[in-house]
């Protein structure tokens, strides 16, 4: 009998919707967040990546999900040890870092995939795009107040991904070893301008939407506005650069590839997403 699933931070926009899958499929998940609460049924666990019980977290595991819950910006000091905990228990990683962390082994999120590879586990390494939800969980308070998106894209394109295609992409990877030993990058079905996003969230806000672009320190200065601490917005600044060189631009197959099905449209999600944008 297969043990259980651990998935970190559970709580979140990719990992609430996964344990959903996963529990959906039959497995038992454990659910880890900082404060240890069930999650879409599943049983939780605490788990505080500044002093983390891998114990707890561990018990009964076989393959664990391994992302860094938004906020932090020190991925390689928090993340290695887990890599680390799980190698020793021989538990089955699938890693979330990000698009573009292998373009330079000195990028720490590199760093840590390469800390897996090394490791002597299975593993799959997901490298996610923007988060088209995004759009709600960090750019609509600028949309509510100024009635547009304000961020250092320049007349970049991103191939923005829903965060429920990344989950489906993760309980694949997590419940078969076809994929076991690879790395994909998962983007959206098409790269687009904030311009034209924009003009999506229009339509289905029913109010216009525009882009303004900014330097990175007003970006930053509208981010501690509303709370973001100044750490982790300078990092979300410094991730803008490779969308203004055309970095994000590139569209790939992998969400169809890892799940059979297309990845949604940021007009499919901002449909979905109805509601909540018009709040």
């Amino acid at each position: 009998m297969a043990g259980k699933i651990l998935v970190l931070g559970a709580s979140g926009h990719v990992g609430r919707p996964l344990v959903k899958e996963l529990l959906a499929k039959g497995e038992v998940v454990k659910a880890a967040s900082r404060g240890g609460q069930p999650v879409e049924g599943a049983e939780g666990v605490a788990f505080d990546f500044a002093a983390p019980d891998f114990a707890a977290a561990f018990e009964g595991v076989d393959r664990a999900y391994v992302m860094l819950p938004g906020g932090y910006v020190n991925s390689k000091e928090l993340l290695t040890p887990v890599i680390e905990a799980a190698a020793a228990r021989q538990v089955k990683v699938v890693l979330q870092t990000a698009l573009g962390v292998d373009a330079d082994d000195s990028i720490p999120y590199r760093q840590v995939e390469l800390a897996l590879i090394a490791s002597g586990v299975p593993y799959v390494i997901l490298r996610p795009n923007w988060f088209t939800d995004n759009f709600l969980n960090f750019w609509k308070p600028g949309i509510d107040h100024t009635g547009a998106i304000a961020v250092p894209a320049g007349e970049g394109t991103s191939s923005f991904v829903d965060a429920r295609d990344i989950a489906a992409s993760a309980a694949s990877a997590l419940t078969t070893d076809r994929f076991d030993g690879q790395a994909f990058n998962l983007t959206g079905p098409a790269a687009l301008g904030y311009a034209e996003a924009a003009d999506i969230l229009a339509q289905v806000i029913g109010k216009p939407v525009g882009y303004t672009p900014i330097d990175d320190d007003t970006f930053v200065g509208i981010l501690t506005g509303v709370g973001i601490g100044e750490d982790y917005a300078r990092f979300l600044a410094t991730i803008f650069y490779p969308v203004r060189e055309g970095w994000t631009a590139g569209v790939t197959d992998a969400v169809k590839t890892l799940t059979g099905r297309e990845p949604r449209s940021v007009a499919q999600w901002a449909t979905d997403n109805a509601e909540a944008l018009k709040a």
